[in-house]
């Protein structure tokens, strides 16, 4: 049996084997279990049933059913499309340095003739690169074209293939790229990234660079506000303690006035007086000479930014965990795909 169409079912009892624990029911118990198959099937390389709609007065379809209404799988001439279109996205030098690309991807390429052809990992004859084979704009001289860059490769705008479905290609594929992949990395880590792009919805790797860049500057937002708040709130407890000290040590600074600054004074009460001008000085390098706040007004304002420093952090949390789920993903495609190549820019800069 092909086991690309092997079809599991999960069945599950209400009590354990040795009843110590029974089963709760949760609100979306159902898709966490769809996540947790979907989940072990891209590890162990099974197709996956996404989104699967039941029949209308709560019966079913099966899996037959289901896959009758699917859309053609993926031809060879697609995912030489698809392929072509990675390694043209890589800006090669030249034609040649093309070539060599699409050989780093798994497919074999042979000229003869003055023609090039292309044959991925199992595909049984080479397919030419013509454009009465694949279609428009994928002709050698619409290529080369590109790569020189005299002229934008003709055509109507094709759509993309979906990024999900181009890394399990190159996994089944194999190849050099993923013999590069699989001494770094395992089937665990880029099954998660697969269940990542399929869990938010992202088909192409714009979308996926456009998530990890948003999920980076909105990180790096909140670190910048939470160091304004912080430093806002260290001012006013600085403002609240200078005010504490000032209406203390106030009284004895004026008796000091009154005494005429009379040096006996001066020496029974220093410590006081020097706390005083210290408050004064705290004012004057805090306030840059504005009114002072009434102890009221910054208890209150400490509170508010005590508030939001809290809440700041709660999300701080939240989108550094998000920022890295995405970055790693991110990371671990790039390398499948050869953007994180030791040697050369990073694709993202393109």
């Amino acid at each position: 049996t092909d086991k690309q169409h092997i079809h599991c079912h999960i069945y599950y009892n209400s009590t354990t084997l040795d009843y110590t624990r029974k089963f709760r029911n949760f609100w979306g118990s159902s898709f966490a279990l769809r996540r947790l198959s979907d989940r072990l099937c891209l590890e162990n390389g099974l197709s996956i049933v996404e989104n699967p709609k039941p029949r209308s007065k709560g019966k079913f379809r099966n899996y037959g059913e289901w896959q009758a209404g699917q859309k053609k799988p993926l031809t060879y001439q697609d995912r030489l499309r698809a392929a072509i279109d990675t390694a043209l996205a890589k800006k090669p030098a030249d034609f040649p340095a093309f070539l060599s690309l699409m050989e780093q991807a798994g497919y074999e390429v042979k000229q003869r003739r003055g023609a090039i052809s292309f044959r991925a990992p199992g595909q049984e004859r080479f397919t030419r690169l013509r454009s009465d084979t694949l279609g428009e704009g994928y002709s050698e001289t619409d290529i080369r074209a590109a790569l020189s860059g005299s002229r934008q490769r003709p055509g109507q705008p094709r759509q993309k293939i979906n990024l999900a479905i181009d890394i399990q290609s190159r996994l089944q594929g194999k190849g050099p790229s993923y013999e590069r992949w699989a001494k770094v990395f395992n089937l665990k880590q880029m099954a998660a990234a697969l269940a990542y792009l399929q869990d938010n919805g992202l088909t192409d790797y714009e979308q996926l660079e456009q998530k990890a860049t948003a999920a980076t500057e909105h990180f790096h937002k909140l670190s910048d506000q939470i160091k304004s708040t912080e430093a806002a709130l260290h001012t006013n407890m600085e403002l609240k303690a200078a005010t504490v000290q000032y209406a203390k040590t106030r009284p004895v600074f004026e008796k000091y006035k009154a005494s005429k600054y009379s040096k006996k004074f001066l020496a029974e009460h220093e410590a006081d007086i020097e706390l005083y001008r210290a408050a004064c000085a705290d004012f004057k390098a805090i306030l840059g000479g504005a009114k002072l706040p009434k102890m009221d007004t910054l208890k209150e304002e400490g509170r508010k930014l005590s508030e939001q420093k809290k809440k700041l952090y709660a999300e701080y949390r939240k989108t550094k965990a998000d920022m890295q789920e995405v970055t790693t993903i991110k990371a671990n495609i790039d390398y499948l795909l050869g953007y994180s190549e030791p040697g050369r820019k990073k694709e993202q800069e393109r």
